[in-house]
C-alpha cells in the first residue's frame, strides 16, 4: 500500500486523491440571491447532512483566488438559501449552473430551470427539483490553507421548510429510486444509483 504526507502531494494531486476517493458524493443545487436581487444558482459536491436536531446541511464552497463565489457572499449577506437534490432529470440543467457568470449575471439565464416562489425565504426554488430544502443560515467559518489564505467557506443551514414530490414520498419515507439522485464521482464524471443491498446494524 502507498503513503504520503499532505507535503509530498502538490495541491492538484491533493485534490484528486480526495474527490477521487471520498465518492459518491451527494450534490446541492444551492439558490441563493443577492441585495439587488439577482438570483444565483450553483451545484456543490461538498456537501451533507449535519444533523436532524435541527434539520441542517452543510456546503463547502471553494474560494477563486481567495475571493468568495457568489453563492457564499449571497449567503453571507442575506442568510438564507434553498437546497436542491440532484437527480437524474435535472443534472444536465445543473451542470449548464456551473458556467462562470459575473455577480451581475444570474445562471437562470443560462439553464433550463423554472423558479418557483419559496414560503419562507428570498430565493426563489426550482420547479425542476423533487426535493427542495429552504434554509437560513446557522454559522459558517472560512478554512484557510497553511499559508493562511483563505480557501473555502464553510456553510451551516438550518432547514426551515421542506418540499418534495408528493410521487415520491411515502408514509415518511423517500422513494431512492424514484427519487434518482445522481452523485459526483471525479473529473466529468457521476454516477446514479445502482444496486441497493441491506446490512443490520448490530444491536
Amino acid at each position: 500500500m502507498l503513503d504520503f504526507t499532505p507535503q509530498q502531494l502538490n495541491e492538484k494531486e491533493q485534490k484528486k486523491f480526495l474527490i477521487g476517493s471520498v465518492i459518491p458524493r451527494p450534490i446541492a443545487l444551492v439558490s441563493t440571491m443577492s441585495e439587488e436581487g439577482i438570483v444565483n444558482i450553483g451545484p456543490f459536491s461538498y456537501f451533507n447532512i449535519v444533523t436532524y436536531r435541527p434539520p441542517m446541511l452543510s456546503i463547502a464552497v471553494q474560494r477563486v483566488a481567495g475571493e468568495p463565489k457568489d453563492t457564499a457572499r449571497n449567503i453571507s449577506n442575506t442568510k438564507e438559501a434553498v437546497v436542491h437534490v440532484v437527480d437524474q432529470d435535472n443534472v444536465e440543467a445543473a451542470n449548464e449552473t456551473a458556467a462562470q457568470l459575473g455577480p451581475e449575471e444570474s445562471e437562470l439565464d443560462v439553464s433550463a430551470f423554472t423558479t418557483v416562489a419559496s414560503k419562507t425565504v428570498r430565493p426563489p426554488g426550482l420547479d425542476e427539483a423533487k426535493v427542495r430544502m429552504e434554509t437560513e443560515l446557522y454559522d459558517s467559518m472560512v478554512i484557510y490553507d497553511d499559508d493562511s489564505h483563505a480557501t473555502t467557506d464553510l456553510l451551516l443551514l438550518k432547514v426551515v421548510h421542506f418540499h418534495i414530490d408528493d410521487d415520491i414520498y411515502h408514509h415518511g419515507y423517500v422513494d431512492p429510486v424514484k427519487l434518482g439522485a445522481v452523485s459526483r464521482l471525479a473529473g466529468h464524471d457521476y454516477a446514479e444509483i445502482g444496486r441497493m443491498f441491506t446490512v443490520q446494524r448490530p444491536e
